[in-house]
């Protein structure tokens, strides 16, 4: 029993660590590509609650949303938020690595502006039942 509890804590840190380094490699190379004048926003990724209706079989219980502000200084349309989470689920790698670390809700927000859109990430893998 205590080394079913231990194994769970050290499972547990070891999925913090690896969505802290997701979440640290995406921003740098949003940055890097914000710098270099490929991406037209700079992007910022953080983790976020999530929606409990979008949970699935590796969902995380704590944080299970994947933020992603754009800066651009101004209110983005629908359209501009859609397309910016179209670009990110299309990059099926990145969608699968999100899965598996536990996050089930893509969220796209600009800097100013109140709304935002979401999506279910298993809507864009196909997971085993």
């Amino acid at each position: 029993m205590f080394a079913n509890t231990w194994n769970n804590i050290i499972t547990w840190f070891k999925d913090r660590s690896e969505r802290a380094k997701l979440i640290r490699s995406f921003n740098e190379s949003a940055r890097h590509a914000f710098i270099n004048g490929i991406a037209p926003s700079l992007l910022k990724a953080s983790m976020s609650k999530g929606d409990s209706a979008f949970k699935h079989q590796f969902s995380s219980w704590l944080n299970s949303g994947f933020r992603i502000q754009v800066f651009t200084g101004r209110v983005l349309t629908r359209a501009e938020i859609i397309t910016i989470g179209k670009v990110i689920l299309s990059d099926e790698t990145l969608v699968r690595k999100l899965v598996i670390l536990g996050w089930d809700t893509l969220e796209v927000h600009g800097d100013k502006g109140t709304y935002g859109c979401k999506w279910q990430l298993k809507d864009f893998i196909l997971l085993p039942e």
